[in-house]
Formats: structure tokens, C-alpha cells, sequence
């Protein structure tokens, strides 16, 4: 069963996703979506057979595509999530998969009344090395603290500081250091250990309306989790997960590559598998599966995981003071 894909946004996230659905025999594009017929054409040039729209309803109206996948700016996730499920189309939507709770619960009730399948596409949770973090934590004993960061220069902060305010700065888009990386950090915490019980959270304010980088003290009933984040600094720091037996420590938590538990007698054990495919290949896998099987819903990229992160950021950015247009 061919799956035919429509996408909604002609950026650099889009071209990956096509590349690594590419990989997939089962992975069919047959149509664009742009605001602009003129990029819509240019982006689509590149993939043959592909239609361009310059009106969503009209791409998700006919029997075209059966499944969207969806990388415009984050504010425009949840109107245009709703458009493609009300029309009977699964959708798979970036991360963050909406600007905040509220919208996150109307696409899970859409994808729910018209029984399509609504996945947020967080591809780290999904990569072969993510399996290996989850069924390697019984070896670390009893789990004390979980502590992740995704901090990385934006080359966009270089126009901030000129005083061009891109997209990535804006919060028009709900955009921001939190959203845009903190959420790699915090969205495998969730799928690990749950939704924690309380939230601290700081931030640095930029004078655009959005932070540029912050730090976030969760905790659990018998463990606490750290997270780290920015876009005007960087960090070489790997993520770890501190257990009584031992450490798991791991390369890049927003994509592990390499996975290593350090005991206390001194051991080592390294636990990496090898990766063949790009790191996007995995949540197309996922999503494909999941509609060839006749599911509605991802058990690790979970409706209920969505949304514990989605009320997490929020809570943070109600901290630090950040709202978005979409909050009010």
C-alpha cells in the first residue's frame, strides 16, 4: 500500500522529510502546498509528479493525498492541522506540534472524530538509539536524575543583532529558544519517564518577545530532570541519565547517535547500534506503519506525550513571561 503524501511548507525541513520518505518504497509525494505558486513550483520542480496547491482546502478536498505532513511556522501548525483532519487526511506535523495546549486538544479531538491518525513529528524518539536508551534503563538501578541540553548559535541570531528580526526570533510564529530546541530535550523525558510533577523554569528575554535561551528543574517523586537550551550559545555537552548502578550517557539527546552506560566498579558498556538511514527515515517509518496497521496513534509520539510537553512549555514560558498571539 502506497502512501501519497502532500507537505505544507517549501523550507530545507521539508526537503529532508521527502528525502528520507524517498528511502520508503511506500512513501508516494503527490503534492505541494505554498503560499506562493511561484516557490510551490520551484520546491516541486524537484520531485516529479508532484501537484501544486496555493489553497490547502483545495490540496486536502479531492483524493489526491491520503496523509500531510506539515513544516510551516509553528503558529500556523494547528489552523493548518485542523483544515487537513476535518477533510479525513492523517496528518504528521513538526515539532511543536502547536503554540500551545489549547490547540494541541482541538487537533487530538479532530484526529479523533474524523479517525485519522494525528503523529507529531519528533524524530529523535523514533531513532535506533532512542530504543536502545529505553531498553537499557533497568540497568542503571534506580534513576535519580535525568539531565539533557540542546543549546546551538543560530546563524539567525548573527541578522537579530543587526536588527533584522527573522522568523526564528519572531513571536508572531511562536517561535524561541524553548520551542524550537527545548523541546528535543524534554519531549524523550516525557516518553521515558511521564509528565514530572512540578516545573522551575528561567529564560533570557530577547527585546524581539521570545527568549533566546533558558533553563528548565523538573521534578519526579524520586528523581529530578535538568534541561538546558539556546540559540545564542553553543554547547558540546553530552546527555545523561544518572541511576544508582550507573550513568547512561548519550551523544545528543535531540539525535543519539552513541550510547555508553559508565557503572561505579568502572566498567564500561557501550551500547550504540549502528544507524543506516538518515535520522527523519524513522518517523516516516513510523507513521506508515501505524497507517498500515490501522492505528490512530503513536505509542511513543502519544497524544498524551504531546500534550504533557506542550503543558510543560507552557508552563515554563508562563514563567519567564513569554506569550504568544495564540495564547490570548
Amino acid at each position: 500500500m502506497t502512501i501519497r503524501f502532500g507537505v505544507v511548507g517549501t523550507n530545507w525541513i521539508t526537503d529532508r522529510f521527502i528525502q528520507a520518505g524517498l528511502e520508503n518504497e511506500e512513501f508516494l509525494l503527490t503534492a505541494v502546498y505554498s503560499r506562493s505558486e511561484e516557490k510551490g513550483r520551484a520546491f516541486a520542480a524537484k520531485y516529479a509528479g508532484a501537484s501544486i496547491y496555493t489553497d490547502l482546502e483545495q490540496m486536502v478536498s479531492g483524493a489526491e493525498v491520503d496523509a500531510v505532513y506539515i513544516a510551516s511556522p509553528n503558529s500556523m501548525h494547528a489552523e493548518q492541522s485542523l483544515i487537513c483532519l476535518n477533510h479525513g487526511k492523517h496528518v504528521i506535523c513538526e515539532k511543536p506540534a502547536a503554540s500551545n495546549s489549547r490547540e494541541l486538544k482541538a487537533m487530538i479531538e479532530a484526529a479523533r472524530s474524523n479517525d485519522v491518525l494525528l503523529m507529531e513529528a519528533m524524530k529523535s524518539t523514533f531513532m535506533p538509539n532512542f530504543g536502545v536508551i529505553r531498553d537499557n534503563l533497568y540497568k542503571l538501578g534506580q534513576v535519580r536524575r535525568y539531565f539533557a541540553g540542546y543549546c546551538q548559535y543560530s546563524s539567525r541570531y548573527d541578522a537579530y543583532r543587526q536588527g533584522t528580526i527573522l522568523n526564528a526570533f519572531n513571536p508572531e510564529y511562536s517561535n524561541g529558544s524553548l520551542m524550537d530546541l527545548g523541546i528535543y530535550c524534554l519531549y524523550p523525558m516525557v516518553a521515558l519517564f511521564g509528565k514530572p510533577d512540578s516545573v522551575k523554569a528561567v529564560g533570557l528575554m530577547l527585546s524581539s518577545g521570545v527568549d533566546g535561551e533558558g533553563s528548565m528543574v523538573m521534578r519526579y517523586k524520586d528523581m529530578d530532570a535538568v534541561v538546558m537550551h539556546s540559540k545564542i550559545a553553543d554547547s558540546y555537552l553530552p546527555a545523561e541519565i544518572q541511576g544508582e548502578n550507573g550513568t547512561m550517557v548519550i551523544d545528543k539527546i535531540n539525535q543519539p547517535y552513541q550510547v555508553k552506560i559508565h557503572y561505579r566498579d568502572g566498567t564500561v558498556e557501550e551500547l550504540t547500534l549502528p544507524q543506516v538511514y538518515e535520522p527523519m527515515y524513522y518517523e516516516v517509518q513510523e507513521f506508515i506503519h501505524l497507517l498500515k496497521s490501522g492505528h490512530r496513534e503513536s505509542v511513543t509520539n502519544s497524544h498524551a506525550n504531546s500534550l504533557a510537553v506542550a503543558e510543560l512549555m507552557e508552563e515554563a514560558r508562563a514563567q519567564i513571561g513569554l506569550r504568544y498571539a495564540s495564547d490570548l
